[in-house]
């Protein structure tokens, strides 16, 4: 039980690092930093996606597991370290990917049901029929859609034979990749979670941080199978010496990777705020530890403070970030790579052109899946120049819509906006940003936030890194600060959302 666990790991006696384990969607990384903090080594592998239907994605839990061995190892051999050098381990993965396997054997019973799947998007529609969906949001701070694991769970108990009497036995496990990784990482002798992942399975009440009896009847899901929950930095278990460990290992944190990010990025204070910006974007704020409703358009869930206990955050997704440029490569063939984007957009202005990206709808804070994206405002004399500027530009507009509705629903406003992600990278960009928002913008050189973070609390929850503020400070960025002024930026702010509201007005007409 987490109540025997102990706060401080005994005091270190050889040389530590800190491995962190990084599982996302198409791979898994392993990254190993030293006691000052530095990267030694990292390594990648690639996991294969399975698609059996239309709109269905799996992964394999068991490639997922070796996938994590053969990058520890490969990190390891880089280095030229023992697993004995390892002080600590910490977790962060894809979050709502849903693991289900036999309790005594381990075998998996099922592929897992990766986020992205949308094959019980039926069931979670017919909830909001029923009038559910105010129901969810207030206890969980979601809504009600395939994307978060709950309905992922009724499907696996309704279609995997054997499984809900397995259950009802006591013989079945469910969990988030974390739960999965650290049943395998201890010999099965842990069932557990962190808070920050079991706030995405629409099951666990964030207000009690506890999974909610009336969710799991709801969802029709045993009690049983559910694993036990923690505060993210904790000892979630210690390793048993199979394949590239040795006993005893304590895992010392685990994150979600959007709270592992928004911890890596040094986010401990309510109004902190990061984005990450991907193929798509997420931003996340810390709210502090009082529950506050989520605005039309975000949601509410859990992060830690600096401690690694559980406060609460605003979350925001945009659908289209770095996915613009791969359009602008791929499908217009106005660009040959990303990295062009800055120098080709710095020669123009964008005199008026405004695209607004909604290849797959608008995300937050409109949340309208059924609108289309557009180009506006093109004259006979806009080339090739103002449209990359204005693909930019929406990349800007979007994270200051959702940092304007998160700002609201907070009641208070952020210092700076902390910044990750491939397109970080591109100065233009963010210079825009921190015009745009009329804030500072920190974009971090730190090769992997999402990994540091849990790298981070890991290495604090043992001991080795007591003075998070010393280890911060050597984390380097790139500070922008407004060189436009409110009033012109006023006027770029405006067409942008005269814009956006055009198309929500027509939506019903392009679905």
């Amino acid at each position: 039980m987490i109540s025997r666990i102990p706060k401080i790991f005994p005091k270190l006696t050889v040389k530590p690092h800190i491995l962190a384990i990084d599982q996302g969607t198409t791979g898994t990384r392993a990254f190993l930093f030293n006691a000052q903090g530095r990267l030694c080594s990292s390594a990648y592998q690639e996991i294969r996606q399975y698609f059996p239907k239309p709109g269905w994605v799996e992964h394999d839990p068991l490639e997922i597991w070796n996938s994590v061995c053969a990058v520890v190892r490969t990190a390891l051999n880089q280095a030229r370290l023992k697993p004995s050098s390892i002080a600590a381990i910490g977790i962060t993965n894809q979050r709502e990917t849903t693991v289900v396997w036999d309790a005594v054997s381990g075998r998996p019973l099922h592929r897992a049901i990766v986020w992205q799947d949308r094959r019980t998007s039926v069931f979670t529609e017919s909830l909001k029929k029923r009038g559910l969906e105010k129901k969810l949001r207030e206890k969980t701070g979601l809504v009600s859609d395939p994307y978060f694991s709950a309905s992922k769970l009724t499907w696996l108990l309704e279609h995997v034979p054997g499984l809900r009497a397995q259950a009802a036995r006591g013989r079945a496990r469910f969990g988030t990749i974390d739960t999965w990784l650290v049943w395998k990482l201890t010999g099965g002798r842990a069932h557990i979670t962190d808070y920050t992942n079991a706030s995405r399975t629409l099951l666990f009440n964030i207000r009690t941080r506890d999974w909610d009896s009336a969710l799991l009847k709801l969802f029709k899901v045993p009690a049983s199978i559910l694993p036990q929950a923690a505060d993210s930095g904790s000892i979630f278990g210690k390793t048993a010496a199979s394949g590239p460990w040795v006993e005893g290992i304590p895992i010392a944190s685990i994150l979600g990777d959007q709270q592992a990010s928004l911890y890596g990025q040094s986010c401990y204070a309510a109004g902190d705020v990061k984005n990450t910006f991907g193929t798509g974007a997420f931003l996340m704020m810390n709210i502090g530890k009082k529950y506050r409703r989520p605005p039309f358009g975000l949601l509410t869930t859990l992060a830690c403070d600096r401690d690694g206990k559980s406060v609460y955050a605003f979350e925001g997704a945009i659908f289209m970030a770095g996915a613009v440029m791969q359009w602008l490569r791929d499908g217009l063939k106005i660009l040959g790579s990303a990295a062009e984007s800055e120098k080709i957009a710095s020669t123009v202005q964008s005199e008026g052109v405004v695209l607004i990206p909604a290849f797959a709808g608008l995300g937050s804070p409109y949340w309208e899946p059924r609108v289309r994206g557009a180009l506006l405002g093109i004259t006979r004399g806009t080339g090739r120049a103002q449209v990359i500027r204005a693909a930019l530009e929406s990349m800007a507009h979007q994270t200051a819509d959702v940092v304007e509705a998160m700002q609201a629903g907070a009641g208070y406003p952020m210092r700076a906006l902390g910044a990750d992600g491939g397109a970080s990278r591109n100065r233009l960009l963010m210079q825009m940003v921190s015009d745009y928002l009329q804030k500072p913008v920190r974009a971090v050189n730190q090769a992997d936030s999402t990994a540091w973070g849990a790298a981070k609390l890991a290495g604090h929850t043992v001991g080795l890194w007591r003075n998070l503020a010393s280890l911060d400070a050597r984390q380097k960025f790139r500070i922008y600060t407004p060189k436009r002024s409110a009033k012109v930026v006023q006027q770029d702010r405006e067409r942008w959302k005269n814009a956006v509201s055009l198309l929500l007005n027509s939506a019903e007409t392009f679905a």
